[in-house]
Formats: structure tokens, C-alpha cells, sequence
């Protein structure tokens, strides 16, 4: 496995944190609360991105750029893993095996999000008020705890119907109450579009908090 490559330290900035195949930014956010200077990549046009945009193909991106960033998050749409997509027929190109081997040859410590990891994080873990289960890998020496899992004892609304009191949302596909969904998650700024695909902030400033004391026990400064 390659190993990170020394950074040379530099004191005062934020360390850079690359955010691959971007979105609206929900994981984006997350960082930057934790302690990154955030830039964006994706495909797309992202108007709503909350940060630094670059419009460009996420994998060739890193392959030119990567090295230039303190740590690499990228979340590759996984449609060809998809067992609802194979049942429809559908065929997607596999993005998650280039990318990781993109991240894995910049050197720098990365996480790939996928539909199933090692580290699996849902929203009670941090007081985020829906069940969204995200799964995350990750390498050149970066390692995540996995959290506690609570059981999931508060009620779900059933898919793309209004909330019931005392009841956690299904915030995916055509579902109501946009507004609600961006305050459970979080996401003051997306529409209901990058609502409905993003990873909650919470979760990725815990594992960008996780990222930093990596960083400083492995006496990484910022990339320069």
C-alpha cells in the first residue's frame, strides 16, 4: 500500500482537504467545521457548493492534483453497485475502483465513500435526526473508529409521505418537506436534489476531526 508522502510543514494555514465528485457540498461542509480549507470537484456544474469549485473530471483531477492537498475525501456516484439498478436492468460505469486507485497513487490520506465499508456512520451517532447510513473507506495511513450504533427505536415516516410527529424522516427521492430536511441535516443551502444524496455534515466533521489529530500524531503539516 503506498504510503503518504511527507508534507512539508508550514505554519498558519488550514489544511487542504480535496472533496471529489462534490455535489452541493454536505460533506463539504462537515469539513470546513472541522478545520479544513475546502475545494470541490465535480463534473457538474455546482452552483450551490458552499466553497472553493472546480468544474473537471474528479478522477483525472486528483491524478494532476491530489498531492497539492493534506487529505482527499471522495464520493463517487456508486449507481454500479447498486442492486436496485442491476434489478432494473440498468449498467453504470464502476467509478469506485478508479478512484481509489487515483487516491491511492497521490500518496496523501483519503476516504472513499461506497455502498458498503468498513466504518459505517448514521445520523443518531451525532444527533442528526434521520437514519441515513453512509460507509466510508479509507487509506494512506488514515484509519476511522467505528462509532456506536443506536438502535433505531424512533419511528421512520413512510417514503415520500409528510412527517408524522414523533417520527424521523426519509429524506430521498421525491419526499416532502425540504425545509425540514435542511434543518435535521443541516444543509441550509441545497435544494431538494443535493438533499436527497449528500452526506449530513455531522458526519464528516467527525471524520475530519479524526483526520487532524491523524495529521498531527503522524507530524504532517499542511501541503504547500
Amino acid at each position: 500500500m503506498t504510503q503518504p508522502t511527507p508534507i512539508r510543514r508550514v505554519l498558519g494555514p488550514r489544511p487542504r482537504l480535496l472533496d471529489l465528485f462534490c455535489c452541493q457540498g454536505g460533506a463539504a461542509k462537515g469539513y470546513a467545521d472541522a478545520g479544513f480549507d475546502v475545494t470541490g470537484v465535480d463534473t457538474a456544474p455546482q452552483p450551490r457548493y458552499p466553497f472553493r469549485f472546480v468544474q473537471a473530471d474528479a478522477v483525472a483531477y486528483v491524478l494532476e492534483h491530489g498531492a497539492e492537498f493534506d487529505v482527499i475525501h471522495a464520493s463517487p456516484p456508486c449507481q454500479h453497485d447498486s442492486d436496485c439498478q442491476r434489478l432494473q436492468g440498468n449498467t453504470h460505469p464502476d467509478l469506485i475502483a478508479p478512484t481509489r486507485t487515483a487516491l491511492q497513487a497521490t500518496g496523501r490520506p483519503w476516504v472513499l465513500e461506497k455502498l458498503v465499508g468498513p466504518v459505517m456512520l448514521c445520523g443518531p451517532m451525532f444527533g442528526v435526526a434521520t437514519y441515513r447510513h453512509r460507509y466510508f473507506e479509507t487509506g494512506g495511513g488514515l484509519t476511522l473508529p467505528q462509532p456506536h450504533h443506536p438502535p433505531h427505536l424512533v419511528p421512520q415516516a413512510k417514503m415520500g409521505r409528510p412527517i408524522p410527529p414523533g417520527h424521523y424522516g426519509q429524506f430521498v427521492g421525491n419526499f416532502s418537506g425540504v425545509q425540514h430536511a435542511r434543518d435535521v441535516m443541516g444543509v441550509p443551502w441545497m435544494n431538494r436534489d443535493g438533499i436527497r444524496e449528500c452526506i449530513p455534515p455531522a458526519y464528516t466533521q467527525f471524520i475530519g476531526t479524526t483526520a487532524l489529530a491523524f495529521l498531527a500524531a503522524a507530524g504532517l503539516g499542511v501541503a504547500a
